[in-house]
């Protein structure tokens, strides 16, 4: 079972950035699948080093195309992104020393949260300016 579901409604129609957030939900699926089956620390800490790392990249190519596009509000996208990644930073470190159990269902739940409430609300905003300059 899906934690996590992507929807056309949620589409920022920047080709690259949709692809990137279907993967990104793909990825937390695929975190929610490996803490619902019991796997061990050190399988849960993999994929989330891996949903992490993608997190980083994604964000990136989101910054580097709001920077193009002189959005206005890039600076306190930006801030959003690196709390974000602190955040699930802290988690996998938190993961590594041991806790497991309650640190899972927080960490489920930081995920599924900020990146839907991410895209459907901080993303769906550039939307727009970036589509007037070209950028699809």
């Amino acid at each position: 079972m899906e934690l996590i579901h992507w929807t056309d409604a949620m589409k920022v129609n920047v080709a690259a950035l949709d692809e990137d957030h279907k993967k990104l939900f793909t990825m937390i699926n695929e975190l929610h699948a490996a803490i619902m089956a019991g796997h061990k620390r050190e399988v849960l800490e993999s994929v989330l080093d891996g949903l992490i790392e993608y997190s980083k990249v994604h964000l990136a190519r989101e910054e580097d195309l709001m920077e193009k596009a002189a959005y206005p509000e890039r600076f306190d996208h930006k801030r959003e992104h690196d709390r974000m990644i602190r955040r699930a930073e802290n988690m996998k470190a938190r993961l590594s020393a041991g806790s497991t159990a309650m640190l899972s269902l927080e960490l489920k739940s930081f995920l599924e949260n900020w990146w839907t409430i991410h895209i459907q609300g901080s993303d769906k905003k550039y939307t727009l300016h970036l589509n007037r300059r070209g950028i699809y």
